[in-house]
This record gives C-alpha cells, structure tokens and sequence, in this order.
C-alpha cells in the first residue's frame, strides 16, 4: 500500500517531534535511555522487598506480578501527562505551521510507548531471571499494548483539549491519577477487596488490561468474553469519545491558544 506524500510527512513529523521528546527527557541525565531500563527494575525492587513477605501466599511470583502492573501504567501515566500539556508547551510552533495539531498529542504517545519498549528490556531480564516459562499466549502483549495505546490516546486528547482551557486541571489530574493508582491493584491483589471498591476495580479499564496480561504471562490465559468485551468497550470507547471532542473543539482551542 503507497503512502501518500501527506502521510509521510506527518509520518515524519512525528518521529522528529519523539525524537525530540526523548532528547529533552534526557537531557541531563549521563544513563540517558537506560534509565527506562533501570527504573522499572529498581521500582520493582523496592516493591518487592516490601510487600512480596505481605502477599506470597496469594500472589506467586510477585515481583513479576508487580513489574507486569507497573509498566503498563507508567505507560499510561507518563503518556496522558505529558500529552495533557504539548499544545500549550508548543504554542509558538503550531501558530507558525500548519500541521495538524493531533501531531504533537501522537508524539507524546508515541513517546511514553517508545519508553515502554525499552522498559520491556528490563521485564524479559525479569522473566528470564524469575525462570517464569514463556506461554504461548505471551504473543497476546501487542494486543494488550495496542488497546493500552487506544485508551491512552482518547484520555489524552480529552485532557490536552481541558488543559488549553482550565490549567489547574494539571493539578486535579495529578491527584486523581492517585487514586486511580490505588484502584488498578498494581502492587496488590484486588482478590482480597469486597464490596463497592472492589465493583470500582473491576470496572477499571487500567486494571482490566493489567490483569489480563498478568493472566497471560503468568498462568497462560486468555481474557474471558466479558473482559475482551471491557477492553474493547472501555479502549476503543475512549478513543472514539476522545478524538471526537477533539476535532469538534479543534477551532476554539485554536483561538484560546
């Protein structure tokens, strides 16, 4: 299939403004890249030397456990925070060009999910080192990835629409984004919650996709009907709602801007 001569463009737009992205990240940093490497390992580290005695009856394996979680929602997390502010951050360029604004949004997407493939590195490391058996349904992590990529890019686009018009959203989203770490049962087991917390986490479309995954690495399963019916509803919902404030508010963030 030929790209057209617009797509491409964009196409390279894009890549120059990720590149740009992870340059300025790590700027200062002498490790540079590898800290994408390092810090996943070291988080699951601290983690494990803290809770693995609390829950080794009911999780096995809990570092791998805890790293599976971690990574995807720092995935999410380093994604939606940074695409919240790229239109503000790059007001003088997109009053000077004509590229579509989606751009700078996708680069910082594209970003967080460039650093989650370097943080893989450190998870096969993980896998290898823990001697956790490779299942055939450990092919199903693209798929988890791509719906993680849908649901991320529909919040983004909702918060990057918010954050032109109301700035202290930043800071009401860094609060929530707490609370929703707390209720993705990253580093605990959501089995041992009952009652309305436990309706919330189930409901949690960042915990759906961490648990599934969980299943499929560590005990060789695959999502049942009603959690591909979740991950689909929850991710491709985001996106399609995401996207379509977007374009219909695209103007007026043009004129706020």
């Amino acid at each position: 299939m030929q790209l057209s001569p617009k797509t491409k463009q964009y196409a390279f737009v894009i890549q120059q403004l990720t590149s740009r992205e992870i340059k300025r990240k790590y700027a200062r940093s002498y490790l540079g890249i590898v800290w994408s490497v390092l810090n996943p390992l070291l988080s699951m580290v601290v983690l494990s030397l803290i809770f693995s005695q609390l829950f080794r009856r009911s999780i096995e394996n809990y570092p791998i456990y805890y790293l599976t979680g971690y990574l995807l929602w720092q995935a999410f997390t380093g994604a939606t925070t940074t695409a919240m502010t790229t239109l503000a951050d790059n007001k003088a360029l997109l009053l000077k060009v004509k590229f579509p604004m989606e751009l700078f949004i996708l680069a910082r997407v594209y970003t967080a999910l460039l650093n989650l493939g370097y943080s893989f590195l450190a998870y096969a490391i993980m896998l290898a080192v823990f001697r956790i058996t490779l299942r055939p349904t450990f092919i199903f992590f693209p798929v988890f990835v791509f719906f993680l990529f849908l649901f991320t890019l529909g919040i983004s686009y909702l918060l990057a629409s918010a954050y032109v018009f109301f700035g202290d959203i930043k800071h009401l989203y860094s609060v929530f984004l707490t609370l929703w770490m707390y209720c993705s049962a990253i580093f605990y087991p959501a089995e041992q919650l009952t009652g309305p917390i436990r309706i919330v986490i189930d409901n949690n479309p960042i915990y759906i996709l961490i648990h599934c995954l969980r299943k499929a690495v560590l005990s060789g399963l695959l999502p049942t009907f009603f959690e591909w019916a979740g991950i689909v509803f929850w991710c491709v919902g985001s996106y399609l709602l995401g996207r379509y404030i977007f374009k219909k508010n695209r103007n007026t963030i043009m004129q706020k801007l």
